[in-house]
């Protein structure tokens, strides 16, 4: 693969993967540490990694460098910076703004009190949109515990959420 294929390819999703890195709670400049620790492992085991399943093989590297970070440090923290804007909210009443930005919040709180595995199911799940398939594969587990383990993780949302539904 030549360097600027390479790079035509790697550029949106490593955005797409520190993006997630912020999510799961890793600070900007730790994320774009952990990005590029994995590129560079990408770019050591090329030859090895199968193309099918190299984006999995990203998210994996990525996640373990994440989790590897958080036991060095010894905490499980949450960023509450916006990682995007909304397009398309410009018009939107104040109170409507005011509301989803409460809302945004309560949810962003209980999401930092869920165990790191719950989190990293339900935000892989919810904000990533992959299917139970996908994740099975990007962690290496089962279908029918990724479902299970999710199961868990919505109950364990909706109980400190405080059983409020939508």
């Amino acid at each position: 693969m030549e360097p600027r294929e390479m790079e035509r390819l790697l550029q949106p999703k490593m955005a797409e993967i520190r993006r997630y890195l912020i999510r799961l709670g890793a600070g900007d400049a730790d994320a774009e540490d952990i990005v590029q620790d994995t590129v560079y492992k990408a770019l050591l085991y090329l030859e090895a990694i199968d193309e099918r399943k190299f984006s999995a093989w990203l998210y994996k590297v990525a996640i373990n460098r994440y989790f590897d970070y958080c036991r060095r440090s010894k905490r499980y923290s949450y960023s509450g910076e916006e990682v995007e804007g909304h397009p398309g909210h410009e018009l939107e009443m104040p109170e409507a703004v005011l509301l989803r930005k409460e809302r945004k919040e309560e949810i962003e709180g209980v999401l930092a009190q869920l165990n790191p595995v719950n989190k990293q199911l339900i935000l892989l799940k919810y904000e990533m949109e992959l299917s139970y398939k996908e994740i099975s594969a990007l962690l290496g587990i089962s279908e029918s515990t990724v479902k299970a383990t999710l199961y868990r993780a919505r109950q364990q949302f909706q109980q400190l959420y405080g059983g409020e539904g939508e």
